[in-house]
Parts: structure tokens; sequence; C-alpha cells
């Protein structure tokens, strides 16, 4: 072997130490919430996976720092607090009234698009993007809240069943939630169909909170109405196929 493939070969091993070193000298907490050889840049809140979902969502963290969080540590990680009367009960009967349905008489498409894109560019640019993912309560409907409230997040997490670790994707409800003095007080969902093919058509939802202090009975109440419609949506389509067989 040459001296210089030698050469090249302690770089390499040097090179593995000293990723070693570094993961090592993480905090615990941090280390068990996931490792990146691939992007030294990476760090807690900076995940290029994450944040490339997180633009398919409509979202981009400019200011790199925005924490997937799926359980209590990923909480911690995110210098949050995790609530300690879990599973939370959330009663919406109230905030229900306030939610309206894009594409309704109260609420047409176009004045919906125009809030929830305004909600998300100023998302974009928020110091910090707090995003608790799991399943609605009872279901394996998978939901995600992309929210810059340090204080909403936790309460969501605790509200969501806990999902299966997985890669970052998008989920059948998604849920922007802004909270800044700016904004006025809206709520509203809308459900739309993707897919291609009759085979892979299915319903996914949107939620957007705006507001100077949103609630988390206005969150929920969005994402149950949701996850109603897309029940809706999935009865509407398995009758029309069972009609179509029988023609």
């Amino acid at each position: 072997m040459s001296i210089k493939a030698v050469f090249h070969l302690s770089k390499q091993a040097a090179a593995r130490v000293n990723v070693s070193r570094s993961f090592a000298s993480l905090p615990a907490s941090i280390a068990r919430s996931g490792e990146s050889l691939s992007f030294p840049n990476e760090h807690p809140g900076q995940n290029y996976a994450f944040n490339w979902t997180l633009n398919g969502d409509g979202v981009t963290p400019l200011k790199k720092s925005a924490f997937r969080i799926t359980k209590p540590l990923e909480l911690k990680v995110a210098g949050l607090t995790p609530l300690t009367n879990v599973p939370l009960k959330v009663d919406t009967s109230s905030a229900e009234k306030s939610m309206l349905e894009a594409g309704s008489d109260a609420l047409d498409f176009d004045s919906y698009d125009e809030i929830g894109q305004r909600c998300k560019d100023l998302l974009s640019v928020s110091d910090s993007l707090y995003c608790p993912e799991g399943h609605m309560p009872g279901t394996h409907t998978s939901v995600r809240v992309i929210t810059n409230s340090e204080s909403l997040a936790p309460k969501l997490l605790a509200y969501f069943d806990r999902a299966p670790k997985r890669d970052s994707a998008g989920c059948s409800i998604t849920a922007f939630v802004l909270v800044d003095d700016q904004m006025d007080n809206f709520g509203a969902y809308a459900i739309e169909e993707v897919g291609e093919t009759a085979e892979d058509i299915a319903s996914v939802a949107a939620v957007v909170c705006t507001g100077k202090n949103v609630q988390i009975e206005q969150v929920v109440a969005g994402l149950e109405m949701s996850l109603k419609g897309l029940k809706e949506d999935e009865e509407a389509r398995k009758a029309e196929g069972e009609s179509t067989e029988q023609e």
C-alpha cells in the first residue's frame, strides 16, 4: 500500500473518531433523540429531512429552529415542559361554533387561502417552531401542528395519542397555529382530495388558527371537525365504490 493511501485511511479514521467524540459530548437527552452523521450542521431544531417536510406543508423555518415533537423527551429538547395530566381532555363544544369550514357560505376558499398563506408566511419567520405530532385520540389518523406557541405545544402533545416513530412525512391533518398580536382572531379548516388515480385518492385536511391568544379548545375543535370530515369523505368513497361494483 502506498504512503498516500495509508495517509488517506488515517484521515478517515480520525474523522470517525472526531464524529464519535462530538456526539459523546452532547447531553444524553439530545443524543437519544437522534443522531445524523450525514449533515454536520444539524442540531436540535435544525433537521434537514424535517425541514423539507415543513417546506412541503408550505412553511420554511428561516430561523433554523423547528422542533419535531412526538414524545415528552422532545419537548424537553425544545426547551418546553411536558404536561403531567396525560391524556389531556379538551371540551370543544363552545369553540366549534366559531370554527368555519372553507367552501361553506360563511367562508369561501379564496379568503381561506389568503389568510392561510399569511399565517404560513409569518410562521416561516418565527424565532422557533414547535411541531407536535401524533394520532387523533382513539384513531390512527396522523396529525401535525405547526405553531410558534410555547404554551400550546405541550398541551397538544398531551392531547394526541402517541404514534409510532417514523420518517418525516405529511400527515392526514395539518394545523397551522400562529399566535401574533397583529393577526385577527381566525379559525377555519379545509378538506380536499389528493391523488392522481381512483385507487389512491384520499382526503386530507388543513386547519388555520390565528390571533393574539389562540386557545387549545379552538385548535382541537378544528382538528376534530377535520377528522369528522375525513371520515365522511372516506365513507362516501366506499359507498360509491360499492355502488359501482353492483352496476
